[in-house]
């Protein structure tokens, strides 16, 4: 089957990779990850990534411990950069291509990000996971995928999480929740859904890119949704 969508960012959340470890990293998690995206790579897709760092160290958090807002981000950013190398290691491993770039200059451990770079990594081939955010504090890792899944001319974010789309309450705590197929950024608004930050689901709607959430820890649902089969939710203008 034809690919839908050939160029994606794809944004995973730190805390997806602990699996049902309290902190840190499953490597099964990890594996079953580096799997599907490799998976999609052979298909022919271009694959960039912003992946979270709250399975490490959280900024918000550190400030209930005592740090301030900004050494609090950097120590989140940094944590960014452990898990995009450890996704890297397992990319390649699983028979794909993977850089790892970073928001600021990180020699030897990674190269700095740049839209050029970008154009030639995935012309060679590379699945490309996007590190310590924005470079910014202040900004979170969401606000990190939009901006990313603008620059790089992205078809859609997909924003792969443990739950199969967007629901008008909790599915965990709601039987009763009820799925949206798909909903416009507009009504997504209006109805109050958490999808991501205000910032980047802004960033989103004013530059026309679509996000798709979708059940990651499924394995070959990232292949079904870069076919345009119905999985997760879309939200579009």
């Amino acid at each position: 089957m034809a690919l839908k969508y050939k160029r994606v960012l794809l944004k995973l959340s730190g805390e997806a990779l602990m699996g049902d470890k309290k902190s840190g990293i499953d490597e099964a998690v990890l594996q079953s990850y580096a799997r599907q995206i490799s998976d999609v790579q052979e298909k022919g897709a271009q694959v960039g990534i912003v992946i979270g760092g709250g399975n490490i160290f959280r900024g918000l958090s550190g400030m209930k411990s005592g740090f301030d807002r900004v050494t609090g981000d950097y120590m989140g950013m940094l944590a960014t950069v452990i898990n995009g190398l450890a996704l890297q290691t397992f990319i390649n491993q699983a028979g794909g291509k993977a850089r790892v770039l970073t928001a600021i200059e990180m020699l030897p451990v990674a190269e700095r990000y740049t839209k050029t770079l970008t154009e030639t990594l995935f012309a060679q081939g590379h699945a490309l996971i996007f590190t310590f955010g924005t470079g910014n504090p202040f900004f979170t890792t969401d606000t990190a995928a939009a901006l990313r899944g603008v620059e790089i001319e992205a078809n859609v974010v997909l924003k792969g999480t443990r739950v199969d789309g967007v629901y008008t309450a909790d599915p965990e705590k709601d039987p009763k929740a009820v799925k949206y197929p798909h909903v416009t950024f507009e009504e997504a608004y209006e109805k109050g859904l958490k999808i991501m930050d205000l910032t980047a689901f802004t960033m989103c709607r004013e530059n026309n890119l679509p996000i798709l959430v979708f059940d990651m820890n499924t394995p070959g649902n990232l292949l079904k949704v870069l076919e345009g089969q119905e999985v997760g939710t879309l939200i579009h203008n």
